[in-house]
């Protein structure tokens, strides 16, 4: 288990170093484009609403045939998107590059399956943990890396030159599954499922009424998440005259305590406080963090705001993904994360969508939307808790 993890690790953090290359430039690129930031926003959006489309197909899918396939074609397809934003001359090339990447993002959900599949139920939440600041490492040190090949001057930033960077780091993803990872997804274990008379997203919330609440839960934190990324670099130029480098480095900055959250920290917490409790204080951290955004004047206490966001996001995301898991019978490991990663990306559409007009009323009204939206969160999570976690089998 402990080689194929990692393996999976090392995988899964050149996979989103490469995505995470690109997290910054994409505002300043509508930016460039002279792009009003409602759509600016809602480009960001297009990623996630593909996403949300392709995730649960990309789940049955890695059931079907295995986890390895999905890893690779979702990796192409990502490398292609990658190429096509560098060379992008207006918003169409930046909204098709934004879509493709977005349809091709199996990848997610496949590693958080194949990390469930090859974890025992009480050791779960640190192999997802684990996942999750892989995903974390690509997502801070993604943004930095970015940021120095941009540039800090909108006017000469370099967007090609990241995204060719990007593509790379693709395809060495590629390679290395390829390579270095077996399948998790025997053909025993799929000779012996008859998925055909698996039921839908839709449906398999409808039976589960567990998932129901904690993928409820990711929903409205997710949303809040990604109104707060959607919008913080039209903020952050707009407030501090923060450019792509500069916004990179903070990223950096604020993603390495989330890391370190998921990464350590979640394998100490969890033993001793469970999932449900400890995926609740990560909420009320977040919520936190958004308010003294909303209310600073200043950079330090923005940046100390952005940090209990990094920290309450590390202790939420893989404690609510471990008690997701447990809803899973062996056998459908990956509709069930599908499903659950379909949550995440229905909110990730939602919250750009929502941030840009929210933005052009009044600055900070983002991050206090985002605060109201993520709360409620803590009720469906004690919920779930209260009515027992019952693993699959």
């Amino acid at each position: 288990m402990k080689k194929q993890l990692g393996s999976l690790f090392l995988v899964s953090v050149i996979d989103i170093l490469g995505f995470g290359i690109l997290i910054p430039l994409v505002p300043y690129m509508g930016v460039r484009f002279n792009m009003a930031p409602q759509w600016i926003t809602m480009i960001m959006g297009s990623y996630s609403l593909c996403q949300f489309i392709a995730a649960p197909l990309w789940g049955r899918l890695s059931d079907r045939y295995g986890r390895r396939p999905i890893l690779m074609t979702s990796l192409a397809g990502a490398c292609v998107s990658y190429l096509i934003l560098g060379f992008a001359g207006n918003a169409w090339w930046l909204l098709l590059s934004r879509a493709l990447n977005g349809f091709m993002a199996g990848n997610i959900s496949a590693a958080f399956a194949y990390a469930s599949d090859v974890s025992t139920p009480e050791k779960r939440a640190g192999a997802l943990g684990l996942i999750g600041a892989a995903i974390g490492i690509g997502f801070s040190v993604g943004p930095a890396i970015g940021g120095v090949l941009a540039g800090d001057d909108l006017q000469t930033a370099s967007f090609l030159l990241p995204a060719v960077v990007s593509a790379a780091f693709g395809l060495l993803a590629l390679l290395l599954v390829a390579f270095m990872l077996p399948e998790s997804n025997t053909v025993a274990m799929r000779a012996a499922r008859h998925l055909d008379s698996e039921p839908g997203a839709l449906g398999l919330l409808l039976r589960r009424p567990l998932l129901r609440l904690i993928a409820g839960a990711a929903l409205l934190v997710i949303c809040a998440q990604s109104m707060l990324d959607s919008i913080l670099g039209l903020w952050a130029l707009g407030k501090f005259g923060l450019g792509p480098r500069s916004l990179g480095l903070l990223i950096f900055s604020i993603a390495c305590l989330a890391v370190l959250m998921q990464g350590a920290l979640v394998r100490v917490l969890v033993p001793r406080l469970g999932e449900s409790r400890l995926a609740a204080i990560g909420v009320s951290v977040f919520v936190a963090g958004l308010l003294i955004v909303a209310s600073s004047a200043r950079l330090p206490p923005t940046v100390i705001g952005l940090a209990l966001c990094g920290i309450g996001m590390g202790a939420f995301a893989p404690s609510n993904s471990a008690l997701a898991s447990k809803q899973a019978a062996v056998h459908d490991r990956g509709v069930v994360m599908g499903t659950y990663q379909s949550s995440s990306s229905l909110a990730r559409v939602i919250g750009p969508f929502a941030s840009g007009p929210l933005y052009a009323l009044w600055s900070n009204a983002p991050f206090v939307a985002g605060a109201c939206v993520a709360f409620p969160a803590v009720w469906l999570i004690w919920r779930a808790r209260a009515a027992g976690q019952v693993p699959g089998v």
